[in-house]
């Protein structure tokens, strides 16, 4: 072999594929970071310049502006990027309060960031082999306050499936996590470190998630030949707990 040659590809891995990473979360820069270490070339896109700037930084990846609720963003963004391998959304628009606080604009966001935008993007963008998209464990065990998440958790299992019949033979998933400590439970402050304790220990795996433990489930969703309209339960059994 001379210096120019290289090996080939390793079965399941990334070499020479082009992934698209919506989301600049701890899990979005996990995915980023491992797809990268898996040979891609990594895109990573949000809503935010400034934090897709910090996620693209931070991932040693490219980044990109879209907006999942704006269909001609979407669209600027296909037409941008003329097609790609593989894309992970991890976008997400809370809108964790009381039923009788929800309202439509919230609940439609919601949808907008994890089945409406994803559905508008496979119909624009060409993907040539997988579509992995994040559910969530609140859709198999739900809690007060949490009507947009859980639903919209739950549409994503079913759009999931829906889009691997409509697409195939690209290959099109759906990761659930449990309780990650990814930055967004930062909020709690200084319960933070009381909740992750006690999450952990009523999961089966008596673990919370770290966004690699996600980032690993993203990849295999993404290179396993034989995987498509499932989702995977990344977390520690927490559905049950």
């Amino acid at each position: 072999m001379t210096s120019q040659e290289l090996p080939e590809p390793l079965p399941g891995q990334l070499f020479g594929s082009t992934v698209l990473v919506l989301g600049t979360g701890g899990i979005a820069v996990a995915t980023a970071r491992r797809s990268a270490g898996a040979g891609a070339r990594v895109v990573v896109a949000g809503r935010s310049p400034d934090k897709v700037a910090a996620a693209a930084e931070a991932a040693g990846a490219a980044g990109e502006q879209v907006d999942l609720t704006d269909e001609a963003s979407i669209a600027a963004l296909a037409g941008r990027l003329g097609g790609v391998d593989h894309v992970v959304n991890l976008a997400a628009a809370p809108a964790n309060v009381p039923l009788a606080a929800l309202d439509h604009d919230s609940l439609v966001r919601a949808f907008d960031a994890k089945v409406f935008g994803p559905a508008l993007l496979a119909g624009r963008l060409p993907i040539t082999t997988s579509l992995t998209l994040f559910s969530g464990f609140i859709a198999w065990r739900p809690a007060a306050e949490r009507v947009a998440m859980a639903t919209a958790n739950g549409a994503v299992a079913f759009l999931a499936q829906a889009l691997a019949v409509e697409l195939a033979p690209v290959r099109v998933n759906a990761v659930s996590p449990g309780v990650v400590d990814s930055g967004s439970w930062d909020g709690l402050g200084e319960r933070k470190e009381a909740f992750l304790r006690s999450t952990a220990a009523a999961n089966p795996a008596r673990r919370t998630g770290t966004p690699e433990d996600l980032a690993e489930a993203a990849l295999f969703a993404m290179t396993n030949p034989f995987l498509t309209a499932t989702t995977l339960h990344v977390d520690g059994g927490g559905r049950f707990a």
